[in-house]
């Protein structure tokens, strides 16, 4: 009996710390959830100072309205979320208690009052873009202390701007991308209206609209969001089923480089004669210092070091389809392959890569 009894506790001890010390969100990292707690700690401290400086000793207005904690909560655990930017916020919040204040004023039962202030707090939330779910709690707090008009500006209106300014500023120090902005999307080089030719094939923002759609729920991620997620699974599953072949088993190894002491006309002459589109650029000590094309010569320049365009590099040991990206790009031709020392041990250009997805191509349809 006490064999199974501890069997069955150190299973239930398993299953705990399986499920509660796990992160709920993706991307949550020890670091990240510790920023998020000095963040908090930061956030509540300094407006409720502030406002203890501006309110003076009045009794009449609370320093911090109990909404901004979970304001708190969004606004560092989870900065990307759309419901944890500045307008929402602020917005939100504002807009919730003054609907709550006008319910607890023309509704007069104290269940049916705070009800429809919620529910109202809700649409008007999402019909101004600016949904916020702390502003839930402001509103039932509105309509349940029947606070007067003021309420929504001091102190919630000045919370809750404050709380913002002090993130934007936490944010800011510690390098997170906030107010988050998606990431815009990719123009391509030659100023056409094209798409970039990674953004034209795989997943385009009409297969997440229309999965979006058939799922019928709301997801708390911008849709661009989404799709740059969506689109960097792709490419490391790729990598990962690929991950055999190195860039040290594709890359030219006879690499033609110059100096960069060397005259920009015998740099050009170079790419003319070897039909290239990059040469890398060392020193010296035969270390790279980065590479030019014949966009980036022009005949005023005494040497070609004066003109370098930095360089994109890999290992020989780095997977070669994880160059994808950078060759795709519109901008990159060529990846340069070095060693810890830096010194060049040879180069993968589109071509090579266009082989190498030829021959995966080919070997998958002989295997079917």
């Amino acid at each position: 009996m006490l064999r199974k009894f501890r069997s069955t506790l150190s299973h239930l001890q398993k299953r705990l710390r399986s499920t509660l010390f796990v992160p709920i969100l993706a991307g949550a990292t020890l670091r990240e959830r510790l920023l998020a707690c000095v963040g908090a700690l930061v956030g509540i401290l300094l407006t409720g100072f502030i406002c203890q400086a501006l309110y003076g000793d009045s009794i009449y207005l609370p320093l911090i309205v109990a909404p901004i904690g979970a304001s708190a909560v969004l606004l560092f655990a989870v900065p990307s979320s759309p419901l944890a930017q500045p307008w929402p916020i602020i917005g939100g919040n504002v807009i919730s208690a003054i609907i709550g204040i006008a319910c607890a004023n023309f509704i007069d039962h104290a269940i049916i009052a705070p009800a429809v202030a919620v529910s109202a707090a809700i649409l008007l939330m999402s019909f101004t873009r600016c949904l916020h779910p702390p502003g839930g709690a402001t509103a039932l707090t509105a309509a349940i202390a029947h606070s007067d008009y003021l309420f929504p500006f001091l102190p919630v209106g000045l919370n809750s701007f404050l709380l913002v300014a002090i993130g934007i500023g936490f944010h800011a120090v510690t390098r997170r991308n906030y107010p988050h902005a998606a990431t815009p999307a990719a123009q391509v080089s030659h100023g056409t209206k094209d798409l970039p030719a990674p953004d034209r094939v795989g997943i385009q923002s009409t297969d997440i609209d229309a999965a979006l759609a058939l799922l019928d729920e709301t997801f708390d991620i911008n849709p661009a969001d989404l799709e740059r997620l969506l689109r960097q699974v792709e490419h490391e599953a790729l990598v990962r089923t690929n991950a055999e072949t190195r860039c040290g088993d594709i890359m030219s190894r006879d690499v033609i480089s110059v100096d960069a002491d060397c005259a920009p006309a015998i740099a050009r002459a170079l790419l003319l004669k070897h039909n290239l589109r990059t040469l890398p650029v060392t020193d010296r000590n035969g270390q790279l210092l980065g590479t030019v094309g014949l966009r980036e010569l022009t005949p005023g320049d005494d040497k070609v070091g004066a003109v370098l365009s930095e360089a994109v590099t890999a290992s020989e040991y780095d997977p070669a389809l994880a160059l994808l990206p950078p060759l795709t790009n519109g901008r990159t031709h060529a990846v340069v392959i070095v060693g810890n020392d830096r010194r060049v041990r040879g180069l993968i250009t589109q071509t090579d890569l266009l082989a190498l997805l030829a021959q995966k191509l080919s070997d998958r349809r002989a295997a079917a």
